[in-house]
């Protein structure tokens, strides 16, 4: 008997569902209103994946987050993504619920260096970013001397891709996502706080999970806006 699995990637009308029997060549995507084999057609689901996909604001993300084994599969994606030279240029560092007022000191105080100024108001509103998503966790670029000597430029881009894996991994799961980060990234508190070596920074925090409520799906640019043939 068939089952279906709602994958919940909303796009204005667009809902996809992968229906499930005991064959597994009888999967079927459901997108857009049409049936599409997901083996004959894996690009048809990976478009609707990848499309389908927005950044969620922190403060509308709520429990539950995600499990260990969706946390598992989560983090072997960003294991999948392209890396020259097999250098790692990436790690991450979770931060659980009960070391988030670790990192709420660190945003007010690091407010504080910057504007001694800073009223009540905006040192606690600092302080409570850092208690907004179920699952939270840094992501750490390592730009330092490496071998082989692989450009910074290019391991950038594969913690980017690392990055969007686990995005697009958790939204698969259908989680809620977002990447926040701001000028508390450049602190030596957060250095000190998540241990940061020579080489190393702090690029943002990636936010998981529930959707409480779902936001416009913005317009995505034309790619002849970016794209051009030599």
């Amino acid at each position: 008997m068939a089952t279906i699995q709602h994958w919940r990637l909303t796009s204005g009308e667009m809902i996809v569902d992968l229906l499930d029997s005991a064959s597994p060549h009888s999967k079927t995507l459901l997108a857009y209103g049409h049936d599409v084999d997901s083996h004959t057609c894996p690009s048809a689901f990976a478009d609707a994946l990848i499309t389908s996909r927005q950044n969620i604001s922190p403060k509308r993300l709520e429990s539950p987050g995600p499990n260990s084994s969706q946390l598992a599969q989560i983090f072997r994606s960003a294991a999948s993504a392209p890396d020259h030279g097999l250098v790692r240029p990436w790690r991450f560092v979770v931060v659980p619920t009960d070391k988030r007022e670790l990192l709420a000191e660190v945003f007010a105080m690091a407010l504080v260096d910057r504007d001694p100024s800073a009223t009540l108001e905006q040192i606690e509103t600092a302080r409570e970013k850092a208690h907004r998503a179920p699952f939270l966790m840094l992501a750490i670029a390592r730009l330092g001397t490496c071998e082989p000597p692989i450009p910074q430029l290019e391991r950038m881009v594969s913690v980017g891709a690392a990055v969007q894996n686990m995005l697009l991994m958790a939204h698969g799961q259908g989680f809620g996502s977002s990447l926040t980060s701001g000028q508390a990234m450049q602190s030596p508190r957060m250095r000190e706080l998540f241990s940061l070596e020579t080489g190393e920074e702090a690029v943002c925090f990636l936010n998981l999970g529930t959707v409480s409520k779902r936001k416009t799906q913005r317009l995505h640019p034309d790619v002849k806006s970016f794209v051009t043939t030599l």
